[in-house]
């Protein structure tokens, strides 16, 4: 662990002007990201007696190296900041909400040629528009109902493609519950406008739809067409039995997120109720875990940076008002914010009597209960996590914990497309945005050691090179510190770093526009404090040898050997053998099966590109996009290479230049693999 003390900025270097500040690592790494009123103050606090900092304050500024930090023209524009690197760099001591996904949601993807409508759980994608969520038997009826007045498409790809190539649409088409625009019923901005109508009556404008059906009903009746006048007459039924199915809690004019918290010293469970036009039209939970130590305001705070900064610019997804427990820090500027999110007007109150507080005390008790089950169901995995980190460490004789795990698997067939992957666990959970794949060519092909050497070597000569880079980027940016002056008035800045210096630019409105002079983005993060190759002593050994040559002996090494689930350690003679029933094994063998998996994966795309490989993808200037289209024109590849200059020239997208290469390209390859002469098969006679 590091001491404060070795980065502590000198006395009086730290500004007394707005701004936020960011603690990096050993390895560069953002930590914690915090914005302050009074940079000095708030700095001052982190390097005083460290027996008067809390638990996880002391974690934190001992696992950093470094500190550093940028002035901002107002606190608006540091919270602005803050949320920014929060969200980019997920800083490990900054809290981090994660989304409840115990229910489903009916999700309706906006961003698709034809917007489908479907069940969904899990992450949240860009451009989807999300209602609920529901339990599970109430939204299959929910939208088995609307699906009748609204017939959104709500098949898969592969059922909409097959339909598209057939001209015949699927079952709900027959049914009329899909307009069917897979084959020309309704036109794409017609399907774009009933999903839109869709989303609008779930977001709440359900007496619209009623109304104008009603309308059309009356209408109906009028000119004695009474089959139609029926199919209103259900379709409104429909549709109420889907709008009275929400309780009316407030007046109907009301639009507000209600939030309520339930917490303990270590976590949080968060619920909301989204409530539109008085009704209650879906239900949102987090759970937090409190790293950071911060106040109920903070918490607020960070809770309304992250669900309401990072909603697509949804429609309606910022409400007028928004009541919480308690006001959040900064909370002017923090409705200031949202307000230009909204584009209008955003209140944040808190409701101390009426049926708004009473409501509350219904989140308050769905967030008690969400805080039980969260509770019982991470008791188990918690525990049987710790326990295998644990049981390895003490097994391994490691001096210090697992934070971070690597495992590489080397896959080919018959020593052609060599690949090998890389998978990372950190704290016991499978971190796939660091996975990585590796191609393997020349010599390091010759056999998995070598191959496993070349691999291992290639990673962590990165790593050594990103250190390097890293750390002349901190002796540049002292330099540069040391003969700047900060810049009065105006929202340009300095940042400064105890060590490191940036320079922040900032437009004449306040807004940040560019940070200049970043520290390097690394590719591969930080190094792990085990490696573990797919094999034995072989695998073991190259992988080591290949870390004593670049120098680095931090860093332990194992290999697990599928015959006989044995550990092998560098240069030994025996295995560790670890228990049948030990979660220490079950870890390893985790890890190893989802390295093999990442590796056979890669392997059998790289094989079947070797496969589908074609004179086409040799020609210099000619990208997939353009292959594709010039297949589409000629039909096939060998009509390509019949095809003269002018009728190559006359592919869309193909100019001259492009297509003397195409011509000259299949020309030379002609010269050197003339075809075969063909040959009668029934009287054997070479033809002309």
């Amino acid at each position: 662990m590091a001491n404060p003390a070795t980065y502590r900025p000198a006395p009086g270097e730290i500004p007394t002007d707005p701004g936020v500040y960011r603690f990096r690592d050993e390895h560069g790494r953002i930590i914690y990201v915090g914005k302050a009123k009074n940079l000095r103050s708030r700095l001052n606090s982190y390097f005083a007696n460290p027996a008067t900092l809390l638990p996880k304050t002391h974690a934190m500024v001992h696992h950093a190296a470094s500190v550093q930090w940028t002035i901002v023209g107002s606190e608006l524009e540091a919270l602005q900041l803050e949320y920014t690197w929060i969200k980019e760099f997920a800083p490990r001591y900054n809290l981090a909400f994660r989304d409840d996904k115990t229910y489903p949601y009916l999700a309706v993807s906006m961003s698709e040629k034809f917007p489908r409508v479907q069940v969904m759980r899990g992450e949240r994608r860009k451009g989807t528009r999300y209602f609920g969520p529901y339990t599970a038997g109430a939204i299959r009826e929910t939208m088995d109902t609307l699906l009748r007045v609204f017939p959104v498409r709500s098949c898969s790809v592969g059922v909409l493609r097959r339909a598209e190539r057939s001209g015949r649409p699927c079952l709900l088409g027959y049914i009329d519950k899909c307009a069917a625009p897979c084959v020309g019923r309704i036109s794409v901005e017609e399907h774009k406008d009933l999903a839109q109508d869709f989303c609008d009556f779930m977001g709440g404008e359900a007496k619209r739809f009623i109304s104008t059906l009603e309308k059309k009903m009356a209408a109906a009746v009028a000119e004695l067409d009474y089959e139609q006048a029926a199919r209103l007459r259900d379709d409104i039924i429909a549709l109420k039995k889907v709008f009275e199915r929400n309780a009316v809690v407030l007046t109907e004019d009301t639009n507000a997120d209600i939030f309520a918290v339930e917490q303990d010293e270590l976590e949080a469970a968060v619920q909301v109720f989204y409530v539109r036009g008085g009704r209650i039209r879906g239900q949102r939970g987090w759970v937090v875990e409190k790293v950071e130590d911060a106040t109920d305001a903070q918490l607020w705070e960070h809770l309304m940076q992250q669900v309401y900064g990072a909603e697509d610019a949804e429609q309606g997804a910022i409400p007028r008002q928004i009541l919480v427990p308690e006001l959040p820090t900064n909370h002017e500027e923090l409705a200031q914010w949202l307000a230009g999110l909204r584009q209008g007007k955003v209140s944040i109150k808190v409701p101390q009597r009426g049926e708004k507080a009473a409501l509350m005390d219904t989140v308050q008790a769905n967030a008690r209960q969400a805080m039980i089950l969260h509770k019982s169901r991470r008791a188990g995995d918690l525990t049987t996590r710790s326990l295998a980190l644990q049981e390895l460490q003490e097994a391994l004789e490691l001096p210090m914990p697992l934070l971070r795990i690597e495992c590489y698997d080397i896959s080919h067939v018959q020593g052609t497309n060599v690949v090998a992957s890389m998978v990372v666990v950190e704290d016991g959970l499978a971190k796939k945005s660091e996975y990585r794949k590796f191609a393997i060519n020349g010599d390091a092909a010759i056999d998995d050691t070598a191959s496993m050497y070349d691999v291992i070597t290639r990673r962590f000569r990165n790593y050594l090179a990103e250190k390097e880079l890293r750390a002349q980027a901190v002796g540049t940016s002292g330099e540069i510190a040391a003969g700047l002056e900060r810049h009065d008035g105006g929202a340009g800045a300095l940042v400064h770093a105890g060590g490191l210096a940036l320079d922040v630019v900032a437009d004449p409105g306040g807004d940040i526009d560019e940070m200049a002079a970043q520290t390097p983005k690394s590719k591969f993060a930080y190094p792990p404090n085990l490696v573990v190759v797919d094999g034995g002593v072989p695998q073991v050994n190259a992988a080591s040898r290949a870390l004593a040559d670049l120098g680095i002996t931090d860093v332990a090494v194992v290999g697990l050997a599928k015959r006989l689930e044995e550990v092998w350690v560098p240069e030994s003679d025996f295995p560790v053998i670890l228990p049948r029933s030990s979660e220490g094994l079950y870890l390893l063998q985790r890890i190893r099966d989802e390295a093999h998996r990442f590796a056979i994966t890669f392997h059998r795309a790289k094989r079947g590109k070797a496969m589908t490989a074609s004179i086409l993808d040799t020609v210099p200037g000619l990208g997939a996009a353009k292959q594709k289209t010039l297949l589409a024109h000629f039909g096939s590849l060998k009509k390509v290479r019949a095809a003269s200059l002018e009728e190559l020239g006359q592919a869309k997208g193909i100019g001259p230049v492009l297509a003397q290469a195409i011509h000259n390209t299949v020309a030379a390859q002609e010269k050197e693999q003339p075809q075969a002469p063909a040959v009668n098969m029934t009287t054997g006679e070479i033809l002309d």
